[in-house]
């Protein structure tokens, strides 16, 4: 019996053939529907010429189109390579030459940009829209294409992660990887076939990819996906879920609304938040507005949902709670606060064509080192204190300073640009840009901002740019970002 991901999936969807599992917009998917309708868009892929193996990169809005080409690249055995759509042309051709994508699916408006890109690097292009509109919906016929065969070791998707240093890396998950973390959500967070989920995450990532879409779907619950976060949608169908997940930036822009109440609450059992730390003040305040304490879980592109609060017990504001069942964590050389590392079946394979990388963040007893800096307290809950490394979380979006310094760096009277993350009331962490001028050109902030946009992401462009005469160093010149942090830790939040 084959160990893939999507055969245990589309076991679940046949399974509940005649119950509504996914709603998007005025469109609703019964377990059979959903079965049939990926059946055909995996036809498309077969084909596209996308065999086993295959990557099929992904840089395209939200669409009820886009969750049935994740699945069928799934159930051909494809690599499903998910992109923020933020990227931007330069950004987009590392990872087309990196991955070397068989298929790259991205909005109309961008496949001249890409086309010569992929087609460099041995594939074709496709398109789709935010309305679930081109040439890949275009090519949708009755065919269908059976599932392939899939072990728990194949591939099932590559996530690019970002560091501090270098380039973007691609963590390589298993079919293994999404089964095992998702049967521990389902028993950690109790999830059942009578939960609905209330889906208002991008689905460029783990969190609204596997952590919430899979989930639901394996325990057969229902999956109610609005296009995005938007506030009046949110607490416009809220009364209909009994879960919720989202960002930290969620929570806030619900506080802010007088509308969210204990009774627009009550239907939902479990809020559940993580890919940022919430802060107490936002728990806290949530609890006293609600009546719900937030269940705040910690996670990672390369090992999915490694802790998490509990469902019945005490959920403390700073803990991420206890690792899942199957999840083994310690602290780095047994030190009672350092680097937490992990080891259980939902860590990833490695790093996509980085085998130095691999063997550098694994121990030789298959521990993972994530990075980040934690305690665990006597009852083995977990507490993240900080990060390693200089990695920046805005609005739950991984950003990694060298990428924006560099560009900071080439333009005209720029001597010197240290990228730092600075607490923002709203996006949790927002990036800001300190930078030394060369003195001979006038440096204006907003001038930064502007010659940076047309490149980057707009999650990744500063919110704020700082002009200073020198930037702190310590004895070995190095620039010292913790005293940055310090000093402008206030800018946003007083």
């Amino acid at each position: 019996m084959t160990a893939g991901f999507y055969h245990r999936l589309d076991a679940s969807l046949r399974g509940n053939a005649d119950r509504t599992l996914l709603t998007f917009g005025d469109a609703a998917l019964t377990g059979a529907e959903l079965v049939d309708a990926v059946a055909r868009r995996a036809a498309v892929l077969v084909a596209a010429g996308v065999a086993p193996g295959d990557r099929v990169m992904v840089q395209a809005e939200k669409s009820l189109e886009l969750v049935l080409l994740y699945l069928a690249t799934l159930r051909i055995g494809g690599v499903y390579v998910p992109l923020n759509t933020g990227y931007r042309a330069a950004e987009i051709a590392y990872f087309i030459g990196d991955a070397a994508p068989r298929l790259l699916v991205c909005d109309p408006a961008d496949a001249a940009a890409h086309g010569a890109q992929v087609s460099a690097a041995g594939g074709i292009l496709m398109t789709l829209d935010g309305g679930g509109r081109g040439s890949f919906a275009d090519a949708v016929t009755a065919d269908r294409a059976p599932a392939a065969a899939r072990n728990a070791d194949d591939l099932a998707a590559i996530v690019y992660t970002s560091g501090t240093t270098g380039r973007s890396k691609g963590a390589m998950i298993t079919h293994g990887n999404l089964l095992a973390n998702a049967h521990a959500l389902i028993a950690t967070w109790q999830i059942t076939d009578d939960d609905t989920l209330l889906h208002a995450l991008p689905l460029y990532h783990i969190h609204g990819l596997f952590i919430a879409l899979n989930t639901l779907l394996l325990a057969g619950g229902r999956v109610d996906m609005l296009a995005g976060f938007d506030v009046d949608r949110v607490l416009g169908r809220l009364g209909t879920a009994t879960l919720f997940m989202g960002v930290p930036t969620y929570y806030t822009r619900l506080l802010a609304d007088p509308r969210l109440t204990p009774a627009l609450a009550a239907p939902v059992r479990l809020f559940i938040c993580g890919s940022a730390p919430l802060t107490p003040q936002i728990f806290e305040t949530f609890e006293a507005r609600t009546g719900h304490a937030i269940v705040e879980r910690y996670g990672m592109s390369e090992c999915g949902i490694i802790c998490s609060n509990p469902v019945d017990g005490p959920r403390i504001a700073g803990s991420v709670g206890r690792p899942l069942p199957g999840t083994d964590v310690r602290i780095a050389d047994g030190a009672d606060t350092g680097v937490l590392e992990v080891r259980g079946p939902s860590v990833f394979a490695g790093y996509w064509r980085q085998p130095e990388k691999t063997a550098a963040e694994f121990r030789d007893d298959g521990f993972f080192t994530t990075g980040d800096i934690a305690t665990i307290d006597a009852d083995g809950s977990v507490r993240i204190v900080g990060r390693e490394k200089d990695m920046i979380i805005c609005g739950g979006l991984n950003v990694y300073p060298k990428e924006i310094e560099e560009r900071i760096d080439a333009l005209p009277g720029v001597a010197e640009a240290a990228v730092i993350g600075v607490p923002h009331p709203d996006f949790g962490e927002a990036v800001c840009a300190v930078v030394r001028p060369t003195g001979d050109i006038p440096l204006a902030p907003d001038a930064i901002v502007a010659a940076l946009r047309g490149d980057l992401a707009g999650f990744k462009l500063p919110k704020a740019v700082f002009i200073v005469d020198e930037l702190p160093r310590n004895a070995m010149a190095k620039v010292q970002k913790a005293v940055l942090r310090a000093r402008y830790a206030g800018h946003f939040t007083g």
